[in-house]
């Protein structure tokens, strides 16, 4: 792991809370409106969570999973203000274009079914899933939201470097080979 990184990735609170719980070790990327015609990239293999709250909703939620809603990293911070609490390790990424692998996404992460297939319907049919090993901060870091973070974008270059020295794993090891053998189920399946 990086001793620091400035490298942030943009995800709906929801789903930042749902990691931070441990109920979610992947992540399910489209991309941005201004990601061009190549759309998303893993572009970095560790980064801050970047919880946004823009289009998210428990209309696209998994009925079950809309209490995630209510926990801090899916609801506003104090005005003008970011918190920094999760770190992800990207560990194996898996780039599904057939849409009839989609109901396995159903029982790796919180969004719905209709949420899931317009993700990957949009623009060009695909999806990015990442397998992650999610870390969190016991304080997290208070950002000051800037200008240049706004936008239908991924990846965000924070204003500095924050240390990830006291960073604690959401899942220890056994958890963690439990959630990657349910990732490579899905990706036996996708070949």
């Amino acid at each position: 792991m990086q001793s620091q990184n400035r490298i942030a990735l943009k995800e709906w609170g929801a789903v930042c809370a749902a990691l931070e719980q441990g109920t979610q070790s992947v992540i399910v990327r489209k991309g941005g409106i201004h990601e061009g015609e190549a759309g998303f990239r893993v572009e970095h293999g560790e980064f801050w969570m970047f919880p946004t709250r823009f289009h998210q909703g428990a209309e696209q939620l998994q009925s079950e999973k809309s209490s995630l809603l209510s926990l801090p990293l899916a609801q506003e911070p104090a005005t003008g203000k970011l918190n920094l609490a999760l770190y992800s390790v990207v560990e194996a990424v898996l780039e599904l274009k057939d849409p009839s692998q989609l109901l396995r996404l159903q029982a790796l992460q919180v969004l719905n079914e209709e949420t899931i297939q317009q993700r990957f319907e949009y623009k060009n049919p695909g999806l990015f899933v990442l397998l992650v090993r999610v870390f969190r901060l016991e304080h997290p870091f208070e950002v000051d939201q800037e200008s240049r973070y706004a936008g239908c974008h991924s990846w965000v270059e924070l204003s500095q470097d924050y240390a990830t020295g006291n960073l604690q794993p959401v899942l220890n090891t056994e958890q963690f080979q439990e959630a990657g053998q349910a990732f490579q189920e899905v990706v036996a399946s996708a070949q």
